[in-house]
């Protein structure tokens, strides 16, 4: 065995590539990125071939892993939480139509909120699919898990969700790592995966039918595991990443049943009541285990978590409010002095989304009753001081719809801005029913050339943009392409008026490369030259 330091995305990528992966496919979104980054730059990876391409959507990465899965590879699905909403119908109907070649999912979730637009639990997709969730608590399970994940998806013929959050996947530790397995072989399914209503009802009832197999697998788990006190009696449900906070808190006086593999482990469950006067539910995110325990215990019994105000009701768990909880004392928490500014999040110096903004808000400034709508990206930060440019963020590709839907409510002038990525990932739908209703919004796609706020990976439509729009059924001569600089500030604060004024679709579209990556791509030039010399 083999000792490495490894993120929790870095662990959970190496035991993929051990356990005989086949392809990871997955849209960049923090905390899940590292995942894929990882398998792309590993030696072992590229030298057996193993796919790595990013894809457009969370939707288009879980149908092509769940077609890898379907000729008998196994296959890896990364994304955010969000991302799950995105995928949600391949998911959901993958549970149906089970699978070949092992298929994990793996799901990101951000408690807190450290670079997202909510704090949604994905268990509650995986409960309503009615797969099973492996949760790991440390580094050292991710690893292990992913081997008996595939495995269990291939027994079961079910995708198997893995369950993360923000500090696993972002936190080093010692991870022992083994030797790869080998690649499956070809073998496409025999059965038909086709749903239409005949065969779906009956195969929604061998899905019914898996379920028991499944809460058996969680009983006898190794990652299910109960450990006993003398004295206690307050029984502790830890899942997942909790378990090392409760450990930290109470070492072994403790009675704890670690919880790493989901459907729940009734009897297990059952049992942890039976022997104590009350249970705690610690887990990061929403109350999940929380509401199904209550479930299965009833109304009578005591249970204490997040919906009873022992521990917070939203945010990330932390070992101090496990403490608090517990009843143990807490050490003083920092405060920042009371003097000092508060610095929020900008635009890099010298990036085009500036130069964009800046345009926007002089040519917008002769209109009233403007409303810039915008979506999900680095360009976001147009919200912040000190452009305060947009009325709206809600989620990837909204910008346009909801800038539609303004106009048709009578808006005027309904603008729309979102990033190259975002707009190949989602925004391209919305353009269409633009298109098609022939709205009077204009669009403007902010393209950096990447996809800048996930770490400069490759954007799916680079150098496509203006034939994807014109394809869509834009007006050629409403297409507009400009270099974002501030020479060029009369040009593009002409042309923004111009498409303004013009009463149907138009795009503008501000292309220079972001500064980030392109200091990056000139160190990678220099590093080349100097090899060279």
């Amino acid at each position: 065995m083999e000792k490495r330091l490894l993120l929790g995305d870095e662990a959970i990528a190496l035991g993929a590539i051990h356990a005989g992966l086949s392809g990871v496919y997955a849209y960049p979104g923090t905390p899940s990125t590292e995942i894929t980054e990882f398998i792309q730059k590993d030696a072992e990876a590229r030298n057996r071939g193993i796919h790595s391409r990013w894809c457009t959507n969370e939707k288009t990465a879980m149908e092509a892993a769940l077609g890898m899965s379907y000729a008998g590879k196994r296959a890896l699905v990364c994304m955010k939480h969000v991302g799950m909403n995105v995928c949600a119908d391949a998911f959901v109907n993958s549970a149906i139509t089970g699978v070949n070649g092992g298929l994990i999912v793996l799901a990101a979730d951000d408690p807190s909120m450290h670079s997202s637009q909510n704090e949604q639990d994905s268990r509650f997709y995986a409960k309503f699919a009615m797969t099973p969730v492996f949760e790991p608590s440390n580094q050292q399970e991710a690893y292990d898990m992913i081997a008996k994940a595939f495995d269990l998806s291939e027994t079961l013929k079910t995708p198997v969700m893995m369950r993360i959050v923000t500090r696993l996947a972002h936190s080093r530790a010692a991870v022992e790592v083994g030797k790869s397995i080998q690649e499956k072989p070809l073998r496409p399914a025999q059965e038909s995966w086709v749903l239409l209503p005949g065969i779906a009802r009956r195969k929604y009832i061998d899905l019914l039918d898996k379920q028991r197999l499944l809460t058996d697998a969680a009983e006898t788990s190794a990652f299910n595991k109960t450990e006993k006190t003398a004295g206690s009696k307050l029984g502790i449900i830890a899942c997942g990443i909790a378990y090392n906070y409760v450990k930290e808190v109470l070492g072994d006086n403790a009675n704890i049943l670690k919880i790493s593999q989901y459907p729940l482990p009734i009897a297990k469950i059952k049992q942890l009541a039976k022997e104590n006067d009350a249970v705690m539910i610690i887990e990061d995110g929403q109350p999940v285990v929380e509401e199904q325990v209550a479930g299965i215990l009833g109304a009578g019994y005591p249970i204490k978590g997040r919906l009873t105000g022992d521990l917070p009701r939203t945010g990330e768990l932390t070992p101090d409010n496990v403490a608090q909880a517990l009843g143990h004392p807490t050490p003083p928490s920092f405060q920042p002095a009371k003097n000092m500014a508060a610095r929020p999040p900008q635009l890099c110096q010298g990036c085009g989304h500036r130069d964009v903004y800046t345009a926007l808000n002089q040519v917008l400034a002769e209109y009233p009753d403007y409303r810039i709508f915008g979506d999900i990206g680095c360009y976001t930060l147009g919200a912040l001081p000190p452009f305060k440019a947009l009325a709206s963020c809600v989620d990837m590709g909204a910008s346009i719809t909801m800038a539609k839907g303004a106009a048709d409510a009578g808006l005027f002038p309904s603008v729309a801005i979102i990033g190259d990525s975002t707009f190949t990932h989602s925004g391209m739908t919305g353009l269409l029913d633009a298109v098609n209703d022939n709205a009077n919004i204009t669009v403007v796609i902010s393209d950096n050339l990447t996809t800048g706020m996930t770490g400069g990976q490759d954007s799916a439509g680079t150098n496509k943009y203006e034939a994807i729009c014109i394809g869509l059924g834009v007006a050629p001569e409403h297409v507009r392409v400009v270099v974002p600089l501030p020479k060029n500030m009369p040009e593009i604060t002409r042309i923004l008026k111009e498409e303004i004024e013009y009463n149907g679709v138009s795009v503008i579209i501000p292309r220079r490369e972001c500064m980030q990556t392109l200091q990056r791509h000139l160190r990678e030039k220099k590093a080349a030259q100097n090899n060279n010399a």
